[in-house]
């Protein structure tokens, strides 16, 4: 039996993280970001190959999403450089001097931007499903992909707001549906994450996310810094793992294809064939592997 996690909550200057932490407390950390719709259940499967090799797993919950609450007077936004800044204040919460970041669809956005902002904390960088230079409004975005990204435009109109306010989970239901359609996960497995949806800024920070990517609403001027440094060179400078479903139906692997040049350090990416959106849930034994072989190859054995 899997063991239970330890519970806590870690404050930021701008949030009250909630978070999950389990495997041999004394080894190695790496944090392990959830995308959307979904939660921290999208890594169980993977753990128990993380804990065998000596990994202290550590889950946050996004911002947003399920027990995270934006503090008092913060300003409620989804930037993707807050994303990744809300790592790196995690970390400073835990007093971790240093970590691995793995994360999957927002989590691999958030994890890009903490290792581009502090490479000598990120150790190293593993995406699932998402590419490193694809979050700026002026990217050509082929009209095949712009079709998958039907929900960034329907959040930005009144109607499709509504819609999500009116029933989160019924739209991150639907998502799922779509977005692993090959893949016969079960309504328990659904109802284990939908809470992460009941957070009542959920919908606010989706909205935000979306319509901010595209210039559609105004950017949070506390990571201005973040983005000059991202428009000044985007070169990540850790070893690098990305990892992407072939049959992705929403982020087309071709969307991570051809990015070697924004890495100066060990670049890996791997394409699954015949995998959707959920790497972590639909193939979580070969995301184990790939990741823990990059791990071994680039930073050593984690030990314990």
């Amino acid at each position: 039996m899997a063991e239970a996690p330890e519970r806590f909550t870690v404050e930021t200057p701008v949030l009250r993280i909630a978070a999950e932490a389990s495997g041999p407390e004394d080894g190695r950390p790496i944090i392990l970001l959830h995308g959307w719709p979904d939660g921290p259940r999208t890594w169980d499967a993977v753990l128990p190959a993380l804990h065998g090799a000596g990994y202290r797993t550590i889950v946050p919950t996004l911002r947003g999403f399920g027990e995270t609450e934006f503090r008092d007077g913060a300003t409620v936004s989804a930037d993707l450089e807050a994303l990744g800044q809300d790592v790196l204040d995690f970390m400073d919460g835990m007093g971790l001097g240093e970590a691995i970041v793995a994360g999957h669809d927002w989590g691999a956005r958030a994890a890009y931007v903490a290792a581009h902002a502090a490479p000598k904390r990120v150790t190293a960088c593993i995406a699932l499903s998402v590419g490193w230079g694809t979050n700026t409004a002026d990217q050509v975005v082929p009209l095949s992909q712009v079709q998958a990204y039907w929900y960034h435009w329907f959040f930005a109109t009144p109607y499709g707001a509504a819609r999500l306010r009116e029933d989160p989970r019924g739209l991150a239901r639907y998502v799922w549906d779509i977005w692993m359609p090959d893949f016969p996960f079960t309504d328990a497995d659904f109802e284990a994450t939908a809470p992460m949806f009941d957070n009542p800024v959920w919908p606010d920070v989706t909205i935000h996310s979306y319509a901010m990517r595209w210039g559609n609403a105004a950017p949070n001027p506390d990571y201005d810094g973040l983005r000059a440094a991202q428009k000044a060179d985007m070169t990540i400078r850790v070893p690098t793992l990305m990892l992407h479903g072939g049959a992705d139906p929403v982020t087309d692997a071709a969307t991570s294809a051809g990015k070697e040049a924004l890495f100066a350090a060990r670049y890996e990416r791997h394409v699954l064939p015949g995998v959707n959106h959920f790497p972590t849930r639909e193939v979580p034994q070969e995301t184990a592997r790939l990741m823990l072989s990059f791990l071994g190859a680039s930073v050593g054995a984690a030990g314990g």
